[in-house]
């Protein structure tokens, strides 16, 4: 005969379609909260990058270590513009 246990299951929540739809509307809850300040956070750094861009194009490309630099931060430019171009619409 084994013993009942003394911990009961209460802390696993029902996995019905009621407690995916809670899940869900917490996800698009967070989502929504993050979006607005990704974006604007994207928008500016997308627009300031330019400006660090001129001294790296002004000193040259022949070090290599400079142009790994610059095309590193031309790629992290590409992406705050696609990030950020939803932005004040």
């Amino acid at each position: 005969m084994s013993n009942p246990s003394p911990l009961s299951n209460e802390s696993i929540g029902p996995s019905g379609p009621e407690s995916d739809r809670q899940h869900e509307q917490r996800l698009r809850r967070l989502v929504r909260s993050v979006k607005g300040p990704t974006q604007f956070l994207s928008f500016w750094v997308a627009i300031a990058l330019p400006f660090v861009h001129l001294p790296l194009l002004a000193q040259g490309l022949g070090d290599p270590q400079i142009t790994v630099t610059f095309l590193l931060l031309l790629a992290v430019n590409v992406c705050a513009l696609y990030v950020g171009h939803g932005y004040g619409q």
